[in-house]
Parts: structure tokens; sequence; C-alpha cells
């Protein structure tokens, strides 16, 4: 009985074997009740376990305050962006579903950095050399999630063109085949592969938005784009197909005509109409035709824009295009092209957002630029606002009409706060609240006086206004590299941001705007050098506008209002005479 009374509470197993047999030498009936004795022992046991476990796991999911997890405390982990897991990996999402609970479970709610979808919803291809390109898979970190999705029909249009490109793209069999039949002049008969080339041309936003127009024609026709490279293309911008170069190669036999191209080019297909050159149901073809498609086109040349042109079109091998207008909104306008259009877009105004997202991706100068000015002034700040200011008038600014507009857009429409002239410091009842506020001009005039005007006083909500502005060239310098270099990177900055304001007319506010998936506040277009009353407006879409569309129905041959005919292309805000496509939930 000694035995017994030293491990009356020491219940582990050892004991109770020795407690066991001890009790089975002395009594033999008591069997029974020894078995019971043992099977409450281990439940003791189980318990006390199941006790401490407990404990540990509520300690775990929410540490007290001063503990040695708090997440304000401990370095935040992060998960390097080439580590993710895709959805195109695990259709279920479940991988990164269960990876996201770990580890706000162990480091507190909004603590970390998960790493986005860096295909963009497979809109773009996997596989590149990711040191090549650095934009091409880190610019999803730096974006809010967005709630625009590519559709299926997209994603497998995009992926069909790369392996047309790769099979017809510069120097492969099937492109030095179709390159003799340019040098022939003439053609018949069918080709295997059938090209656009894009010939570099105008300012930098009206490259970027013709760039677009011109791809979305070849997808729509099942051409391969090539690109001239002009002066600086090389420098701006990565090449977005895979295997194969979208650059135009340097011996193409017509590229020292490209300077000399417009309407009075013997082979412009406006000139060829007018003069009764051909007829589009002829059936021998030229090898070649030039699109004159810029803004002082000509009626004839607007037939582009004609389904049976189109018909004709198809029979050419090379068309080489020119413009400065994002044409997109009248391809919409076109029936043969409008089921396609509906499959790979249906959600209209997602037009240049996705096409911009899946070509344009800054060299690694450019996003170099990028990536440090917004780590050193925007990343922190609670929200970031840009407001994008483009001038026609002439003369020396900064203009006070300008600037009176600026602020009583942003003050009325409460996207800036007032000031509060009254008191020189204000205590907010709440946090502190910073917002980063990223502006564009050619001048540093309009900066130095809103950032003046926020430093001097304080604001009467008690936010932190800070402004920035990276550069001020003065004045446009198209055929400068580092002057275009800062304007790709200033309107990639500007898409970066959670709310923009942008200027009417300007394509490089309509850039920044679709890459950015934001409906601007878009100020009107002063006259008389007074500020417009309303100041501003806010977007229909996304969508940039097309300045320059033609009034003309193909069927009826005569002129109309080609915004009115369908639902999905409707007047620009800023532009009356402008196209621009909206969608169904678009606020009109």
């Amino acid at each position: 009985m000694k035995r017994l009374k030293k491990n009356t509470y020491d219940y582990d197993t050892e004991s109770l074997s020795d407690f066991a047999a001890h009790f089975v030498l002395r009594d033999p009936d008591r069997k029974l009740r020894l078995s019971v004795m043992r099977i409450m022992g281990i439940f003791v046991v189980c318990l006390m376990v199941f006790s401490v476990l407990f404990s540990v796991s509520v300690v775990l999911k929410d540490p007290p305050s001063d503990g040695v997890l708090d997440a304000s405390e401990t370095s935040v982990l992060h998960l390097k962006p080439d580590k993710v897991i895709s959805s195109e990996d695990h259709p279920s999402g479940s991988v990164d579903v269960q990876k996201d609970k770990l580890f706000s479970g162990l480091l507190g709610t909004g603590s970390i950095n998960v790493p986005k979808d860096k295909l963009l919803g497979g809109l773009l291809a996997a596989g590149f050399d990711e040191g090549s390109c650095l934009s091409r898979y880190q610019s999803a970190s730096y974006r809010k999630e967005t709630s625009y999705k590519p559709s299926s029909y997209l994603v497998s249009r995009l992926r069909n063109y790369e392996a047309l490109h790769k099979r017809c793209g510069p120097y492969t069999k099937s492109y030095n085949k179709t390159i003799e039949i340019l040098k022939s002049g003439h053609y018949t008969g069918t080709s295997d592969c059938n090209y656009v080339v894009w010939i570099s041309y105008s300012g930098l936003g009206n490259r970027i938005l013709t760039l677009a127009s011109a791809f979305l024609y070849a997808l729509l026709t099942n051409r391969v784009l090539l690109v001239d490279p002009g002066v600086d293309m090389p420098d701006l911008f990565c090449e977005p197909f895979p295997e194969a170069s979208w650059f135009l190669p340097s011996d193409f036999n017509l590229k020292s005509q490209f300077a000399s191209l417009d309407q009075k080019s013997p082979h412009c297909y406006g000139k060829m109409l007018k003069n009764n050159s051909f007829s589009i149901q002829d059936e021998h073809a030229p090898s070649f035709l030039y699109l004159h498609l810029v803004h002082d086109y000509d009626d004839q040349d607007k037939l582009f824009f004609c389904d049976q042109d189109q018909t004709f079109l198809q029979k050419i091998p090379w068309l080489i295009m020119k413009t400065d207008n994002y044409f997109v909104p009248s391809l919409f306008l076109i029936p043969s092209f409008e089921q396609e259009l509906s499959y790979l877009f249906p959600n209209k105004d997602t037009v240049f957002h996705f096409l911009g997202r899946y070509l344009l991706h800054p060299s690694n100068t450019v996003w170099g630029l990028i990536t440090r000015y917004y780590k050193a002034y925007l990343a922190n700040a609670d929200e970031r606002m840009g407001i994008q200011i483009r001038v026609f008038d002439t003369g020396t600014g900064p203009f006070q009409h300008v600037l009176d507009q600026i602020l009583a857009c942003t003050i009325k429409e409460n996207l800036l706060p007032e000031i509060n002239k009254q008191e020189s410091f204000s205590s907010p009842s709440g946090p502190l609240k910073s917002k980063a506020v990223l502006m564009t001009s050619l001048s540093s005039g309009y900066f130095e006086k809103v950032r003046d005007m926020y430093w001097e006083y304080p604001t009467v909500t008690g936010e932190v206004i800070g402004i920035f502005q990276p550069s001020h060239e003065e004045y446009q310098q198209t055929e400068k590299q580092m002057h275009n270099q800062k304007a790709l990177a200033e309107m990639y900055l500007l898409s970066l941001t959670d709310v923009l304001v942008t200027s009417s007319w300007s394509t490089f506010g309509y850039v920044a705007q679709s890459l950015g998936g934001l409906k601007p506040w878009i100020l009107y277009k002063p006259e008389n050098r007074t500020a417009p009353d309303p100041p501003c407006r806010r977007a229909m879409s996304m969508e940039p506008c097309f300045h320059a569309p033609p009034f003309y129905d193909c069927k009826a041959k005569r002129g109309t209002d080609t915004g009115a005919l369908v639902p999905h292309v409707r007047h620009c805000e800023d532009m009356s005479w402008g196209l621009k496509l909206v969608d169904h939930y678009d606020e009109l």
C-alpha cells in the first residue's frame, strides 16, 4: 500500500501498470474495476495534453500586444513574386488562400505583401527571362487588385497570336518568302503570313495609343504586327512576344520611304481609290498598300473603316500604316469585326486597359525611373492622387486660370482638402492620414504653388498632403531619348495612383488612366484664358478618345453621326466630335 500511496496522482503508464499488477495479485475479482480505472487514467492524460495544445494555439492566434509575435515588432515576411503559385498552376486557388491564412495568422492582418498574379489573369505569357524585362512580371506588385479580368477568349487569342508571330516573325522562312512577294510589286494567290507595319510617328502618347490600335487590327485580321523602331522604341519598351521580335528589321526594303509617305504617295490606299487606280473587286492586288490614318486624312482614306474595303485589304500581304489616332472605337463599327470584338472584350471599355498591359512593358531603364520614384515619394502614403496638366495656351506659364481650375476641381470633388488660413496648426481627431499628390506638367509653376499652399497652411481635415513632381522639361522634346523615358515613367506613375485628374485632349492622360483602370476627373479645356465652370467632370469610361473619327455610313454612303449608332460608342467628354468606348455599367 505504500507504493500505492506514493503514486496516487502520478498517472504515467508505468505507474498505472504497477498499480494494476498489485491489485491483480491481491484480488483477482477486481479486474473489472481495474480496467475502468486504467481507461480513466488514460483519458485524464489525453485531456491534459489537449489543454496544453489548445492554450498554445490561442496564444499563437491572438498574441498579446507586448508578445514576441507582435506584428508591429517583427520583420515582415516577403514572398518573392517569382515563387507565386498562380491560378493557372492551381485552378482552385486554394493554395494561395491557405498561404494567406497562414501568414495572416502568424503576423496579423495587413502586415504581409502577398504576391499578386504576375501573369495578370493569363494576359501575359509565362516563360520570359525575367531579368531582361523586370517590369513585365513586377508591375502587378505595384498595383491594387483590379476588378477587370481578361476574357478567356482574349487570353486564347493572344496565345494563338504569339504562335503566329513566332512562325512569321522577322527572318523566318515565311517572312523571307513574303519579302520576295513585296519586292515583286504584285501579288496573286495566298500568302502564309500577312503583315501590318506600324510607322513610328508623332509624340509618345500618340504612339502608345496607335500601337495598341494597330495590334488590335492585326489580331482581328490575322496579321503579324511589325513595329518601326524609330529613334527610341527599343529604349522605351521591352519585347512583348516570346521567342520573336516585334521590331521591323533595319534592312526592310521600304523603310527608307517611311518619312515621305503621305496622302500623295502612289501606294496610298485613299489616293488609289480617288484615282480609280484599281477596283476593290480586282483579282490582282498590289503587294503592299500605304494606309494614311493621320488626323488630316480625307474621305477616301476613311473608307478603311468600311466592310467592303476590309474585304479587299485582306488580299494585300503588306499594309504599311501611319497614324496618330486611337482608332479602336471605329473598329467596333465595322460589322465583320463586331462578333469577334464582343468575344475578345465583353466589357467594351477595357480594350486599351488589357492591350496596353499586354504590349507595353517599360524597359529596365524606364522601370528604374518608375520604381525609384514610387518607393521614395509615393509608396508610404495612405492615398495616392495624380494630377496631369497639359496646357494648350501659347505664352509662358504658369497661368492663374489653370491653377484656379485645378484647385476648383480637386476641392469641389473632395479630392483634396481645403486649407485653414485662420489657424497655423490643426489637431486631427482621428489617425493622421497622408496623401501623396503626383503632379505632371512641362512647367514647375503649378506644382510649386500647390506645394507651397499645403506647406504654409494646415488642412481643415488634418490630412497631411505631400506634393511631388518628377520633372519639368518646359517644352515637348519628342525626339529626345531621356525626355521620352521620363515621359513614359510619369505616365506609368500616374497609372499607379488611386485617384486621377487629367487634362482635356491629352493622350498622355489617356494612357495613364487606361493602364491604371481609372475613370478620371477631366479638366475642361479653358477658353479665353478663363477657368471653366464647372471646372471638370468624371469620365464615362477609362478608354481613350478617338480625336478624328470618320462620320460616314458605309452602307448608305452618306454622312452620319457615328457617335449615335451603337450604345457602346459615344462622343467624348473632352472633345464633342471624338468617339470613345463605354460599357453598360459606365456612368453616362
